[in-house]
């Protein structure tokens, strides 16, 4: 579970072990967590779930999304390649 991100007490991560899922990110904070799916043709991202999360942790965490989109993609790209 590699964890690429620390940003505003969120870490930022991906599983090891998640068969052929589309390219996505994890995010916890405490008992906070979340996952966003990265759409890298429309440069957009897309909730698949959120535990324990108030709107503000939402939008915080869809923000450091966005502004680290292109390095969180780069990661998951070389993450995969290390995989196989």
């Amino acid at each position: 579970m590699p964890t690429i991100l620390y940003f505003k007490g969120w870490r930022f991560f991906f599983y090891a072990d998640e068969g052929n899922e589309p390219v996505h990110i994890h995010a916890q904070k405490g008992d906070s967590e979340c996952k966003y799916w990265l759409n890298i043709e429309l440069y957009d991202i897309q909730e698949a779930y959120s535990y324990g999360m108030s709107p503000r942790d939402t939008r915080t965490v869809r923000k450091i999304i966005m502004n680290n989109f292109d390095d969180i993609v780069e990661e998951w790209q070389q993450f995969k390649r290390q995989q196989q």
